[in-house]
C-alpha cells in the first residue's frame, strides 16, 4: 500500500453561503455579479426578493451555491412576517453566512437588529461584505470598516473576515467568493456542472416580468405587485428551426386603483413590461417567447394567508 500525500491532492468543497442584510443592501446584485447571470431580480426598491435564489458558482475545486434571502426587516404584514421566517430558517440551515452593510449608510438600527440575531447563531462562520464601495471615497470606506469591526466587536461576535466589494463595478466580487469558499466542508459538487440556479424556470419568468413591472411604478406599487406564471408551452405546428414559446402570466395587485398604474394609459405601460421582460426572459431559456400578460386584482393579498398561498408564498 502506498501513502497518500494530502499535499498533492487537492480538496474539494461544496456548501450554501446566505447573503443577508437589510432591504437594499446590494444582496442581489453580488449573487447575480458571482453567477456571472441574472439569476436574482434587482431593484433599487427595498424587500423587492421574495424567494430564496439559489445562484451556483462553479470552480475547479469548488462549488458555492448562494442562497439570498429577503432582507429582514420589522414585519407590517403576513407577508412580512413570513419573509423573516424564511430568512432565519435559511440562516440556520447554511454553511457561513455573509453580513451585506452598503458603504454609502452609516450603520443603522436594521444592521444592528440583524447583527444581534446573528450573534445568538454561534457556529455558522460569518463574513462582513461591505457593498457599494464605488459610491464612497477610500476615507468613507475606511470609516464603515473601522464602524463594523467595532460592531463585531461590542456583539462579541467575531467576522472570518470584513471584504469591501462593488458588485456593479466588478471589483473584489471574485475575492468574495475566495473568502467564502474554504469555508464550506469538503464534498463532492451538489449540482451538475452547467446549473446556475435551481429555481424553477416558471418562477424566475415571475421574478423577471416582477421586475419589469416595478420599474416605473416603485414609489406607487412597490410590495403590491406578485406575478404568476399560469402557463408555458411550446406553440404547436411551429418549425424546429423556428421554434415560440407561448407564455400567459397574470400580474397581480391589491386594488382596482393600482390597475390603471399598471396598465398605463392606453396600455403602454403594460406593453413596456412586456417588452422589457420578453427581452430577458429569451436570454434565460435561450428561445423566442410570446409573452401574454392580464393585469388582476387579488384584493390586499399580503395580508391574507389563502391569497399568499395562490400566490405562492
Amino acid at each position: 500500500m502506498s501513502a497518500r500525500n494530502p499535499d498533492t491532492e487537492t480538496t474539494h468543497r461544496a456548501g450554501f453561503a446566505c447573503f443577508v442584510g437589510r432591504p437594499n443592501a446590494g444582496k442581489s446584485t453580488l449573487t447575480n455579479a458571482l453567477v456571472g447571470q441574472k439569476v436574482a431580480i434587482t431593484s433599487n426598491r427595498p424587500q423587492t426578493t421574495r424567494h430564496t435564489v439559489r445562484g451556483i458558482v462553479h470552480r475547479p475545486d469548488a462549488q458555492l451555491i448562494l442562497v439570498d434571502t429577503p432582507g429582514l426587516h420589522k414585519p407590517r404584514t403576513l407577508l412580512g412576517e413570513r419573509l423573516n421566517d424564511v430568512v432565519r430558517t435559511t440562516w440556520a440551515e447554511v454553511d457561513v453566512i455573509g453580513f451585506c452593510l452598503p458603504a454609502n449608510e452609516k450603520l443603522g438600527p436594521g444592521d444592528r437588529f440583524i447583527a444581534k440575531e446573528l450573534a445568538e447563531i454561534k457556529k455558522t462562520p460569518k463574513v462582513a461584505i461591505v457593498t457599494k464601495t464605488d459610491l464612497v471615497d477610500s476615507k468613507t470606506l475606511a470609516e464603515q470598516l473601522i464602524a463594523i469591526d467595532q460592531l463585531g466587536k461590542e456583539l462579541g461576535m467575531e467576522w472570518q473576515e470584513i471584504v469591501p466589494v462593488s458588485a456593479v463595478g466588478g471589483k473584489q466580487v471574485q475575492l468574495v467568493a475566495d473568502l467564502l469558499i474554504p469555508l464550506l466542508p469538503e464534498g463532492p459538487a451538489l449540482y451538475p456542472e452547467g446549473d446556475l440556479t435551481d429555481e424553477p424556470e416558471q418562477v424566475m419568468v415571475a421574478e423577471l416580468i416582477r421586475e419589469a413591472a416595478l420599474e416605473g411604478v416603485r414609489d406607487e406599487l412597490p410590495h403590491s405587485i406578485a406575478v404568476v406564471v399560469e402557463e408555458m408551452l411550446p406553440r404547436e405546428n411551429r418549425p424546429a428551426d423556428k421554434p415560440l414559446l407561448d407564455i400567459h402570466a397574470n400580474v397581480y395587485i391589491e386594488r382596482p386603483s393600482q390597475k390603471g398604474i399598471i396598465i398605463g394609459p392606453k396600455g403602454q405601460r403594460l406593453k413596456e413590461v412586456g417588452i422589457k421582460s420578453r427581452k430577458h426572459i429569451e436570454a434565460l431559456l435561450g428561445t423566442p417567447v410570446f409573452l401574454d400578460l392580464h393585469v388582476k386584482v387579488a384584493k390586499d393579498w399580503q395580508r391574507d394567508p389563502k391569497q399568499l398561498r395562490k400566490l405562492g408564498f
